[in-house]
C-alpha cells in the first residue's frame, strides 16, 4: 500500500512565519534604533547640529544600497543575503556601545558605523521581500496575503516601536536599547537560517556586476507596468513623504503645539494603515487590480484637501486615519505585482531599483517643503502638496500600462489546488 504524508498546514507553513518574523524583529529593533542614536548623539555631544548629521547618513546609504544591493542579492541568493546582512547590521549597531564604553567612541567613527549599519540593513530588506514568494508558495499563502502580512508588519513596529523605544530608554538607558537592536538582527538571522529553507538552485549570473546591475535596470523599464509603478512610487514618496517628517510636525507645532498632538496624528495614519492592510490581506485577491490601485491613490490624497484647512485635532486624526486606510491596500498590491511579473533571477536587482527610486526622491521633497513653508505657509504647502498629488493620480486613469494590472502573469500564488486541499488537516 502506498502511504503518502502530506505536512500539516503548520508545517508548511513555517517557513513563512520564521521569514514574516525575521522580517518584524529587526523593524522593530530598527525603530528603537531610530530614537536611541539620535538620542545618544545629543547626550554625549550635546549637538543638535551632529544629531541632524546622523540622521542625514541614514539616507544616503539606503538608498545606494537598494540600487546595487540588489545584484548582490541575485548573486548571493535572498536567503543568503539576509542572514549575513542581519548579521553585519547587528555587528555595526553593537559596536557602537561596545567602542563607547571601552575605547570610547569619536563622531567620525560614528557617523561611519551609522552609515554601514544603514547600508547593510537595505538589502537585507530586499532578500526578504524577493524571498517571500518562495515562501509563500509552499505554504498555500497567497501572495496578496503575505505581501499584506508585512506591510501589517511594518506599521505595527512604526506605532509601537516609538514609544518603546522612549520607555526602554528611559528604564534601561541608551547604551541597553542599542544592544537590544543588535541582538534583533540576530534573533532574525537565526530565524531564517534554521526555518527558511534554501530556494531551488538557480542560475547564477555569469557577467560583471555592474552588468547584472544594468540587467535589472533594462528589464524594469522594458515592462510597461513594472516602469509605471516605479515612476509613480518615486513620484508619490517625493509628495509625501515630507508630510511625516517635515510637515505635520510643523502642523502640530503651529496649530496645537504640543509634541503630543503630532503623536495622535501619527498614531491615526498608522492605526489606518494597519486595518487597510490587514483587509486587504482578506479579500485583496477578490479586488480588480487596476481599480483598486488607482481608487486607493486617489482616496490617498483626498485627506490632504482636508488638512490645509487647518482643522481641529479631532478632524486631523481622522483624516489622516483615512488616508492610512486606503494607503494600506497600495504597498502591498504593488509590491504583489512586482514579485509576480520579475523572475526569480532578476527579483533582487528589480525590487532594489524601485525601491532606491523611491528613497532617491524623498530627501529633495524634505528640502523644498521646508522652504517652502517659510515662504507660502503651512497651508499654502499642504495645498500645493494636494495639488500635485490630485494631478499624478488623475493621469494615471489615462496610463495604458495600468491596464496591466488585471492581466495576471502567473497563477495567484499559495493557491492550493483541489488534490492539495484534499489532504489538508
Amino acid at each position: 500500500m502506498d502511504v503518502t504524508v502530506t505536512p500539516g498546514r503548520g508545517a508548511r507553513r513555517a517557513p513563512a512565519y520564521a521569514l514574516l518574523g525575521g522580517t518584524a524583529i529587526p523593524q522593530v529593533g530598527n525603530q528603537l534604533a531610530a530614537l536611541a542614536i539620535p538620542w545618544f548623539v545629543l547626550q554625549t555631544s550635546g549637538s543638535t547640529t551632529r544629531t541632524g548629521l546622523v540622521a542625514a547618513f541614514t539616507l544616503l546609504p539606503t538608498a545606494l544600497a537598494s540600487f546595487f544591493g540588489g545584484a548582490v542579492v541575485d548573486r548571493i541568493g535572498s536567503r543568503w543575503l539576509s542572514i549575513v546582512a542581519d548579521l553585519l547590521s547587528g555587528v555595526t549597531v553593537a559596536m557602537i556601545p561596545l567602542l563607547h564604553h571601552t575605547i570610547g567612541l569619536g563622531f567620525v567613527p560614528l557617523l561611519a558605523l551609522v552609515f554601514l549599519g544603514a547600508l547593510f540593513d537595505s538589502p537585507g530588506n530586499t532578500a526578504r521581500m524577493a524571498l517571500l514568494p518562495e515562501v509563500a508558495k509552499p505554504a498555500r499563502m497567497r501572495l496578496e496575503q503575505a505581501n499584506a502580512f508585512s506591510q501589517t508588519i511594518q506599521g505595527l513596529s512604526s506605532l509601537l516601536g516609538p514609544p518603546l523605544a522612549g520607555f526602554l530608554i528611559v528604564a534601561m538607558g541608551t547604551s541597553t536599547v542599542l544592544w537590544l537592536d543588535a541582538a534583533s538582527f540576530a534573533v532574525s538571522a537565526l530565524l531564517v537560517a534554521l526555518a527558511v529553507p534554501a530556494p531551488a538552485a538557480k542560475t547564477v549570473p555569469v557577467g560583471s556586476y555592474f552588468d547584472d546591475v544594468r540587467e535589472g535596470w533594462r528589464f524594469l523599464w522594458a515592462d510597461r507596468l513594472l516602469r509605471a509603478i516605479a515612476l509613480t512610487s518615486t513620484v508619490i514618496n517625493f509628495l509625501l513623504a515630507p508630510l511625516f517628517a517635515v510637515v505635520l510636525p510643523v502642523y502640530a507645532d503651529r496649530v496645537f503645539g504640543s509634541a503630543r498632538d503630532l503623536g495622535l496624528m501619527l498614531a491615526g495614519f498608522g492605526l489606518g494603515a494597519l486595518v487597510g492592510s490587514t483587509v486587504y490581506g482578506a479579500v485583496g485577491h477578490c479586488l480588480p487590480r487596476r481599480r483598486a490601485m488607482i481608487g486607493s491613490l486617489v482616496l490617498l490624497g483626498l485627506p490632504m484637501w482636508v488638512l490645509a484647512t487647518l482643522p481641529g485635532l479631532a478632524v486631523a486624526v481622522t483624516a489622516l486615519g483615512v488616508a492610512g486606510l486606503v494607503g494600506g491596500v497600495v504597498n502591498p498590491l504593488a509590491m504583489t505585482v512586482i514579485q509576480e511579473r520579475v523572475p526569480v533571477e532578476l527579483r533582487g536587482r528589480v525590487i532594489g531599483t524601485v525601491m532606491a527610486l523611491a528613497l532617491a526622491a524623498t530627501p529633495l521633497g524634505m528640502l523644498l517643503s521646508g522652504s517652502l513653508i517659510s515662504t507660502i505657509g503651512l497651508a499654502g504647502v499642504l495645498l500645493v502638496i494636494a495639488a500635485a498629488y490630485l494631478a499624478t493620480t488623475a493621469s494615471l486613469f489615462l496610463n495604458p500600462a495600468l491596464h496591466d494590472l488585471d492581466c495576471v502573469k502567473v497563477p495567484p500564488m499559495g493557491d492550493p489546488t483541489e488534490s492539495e486541499r484534499a489532504h489538508d488537516p
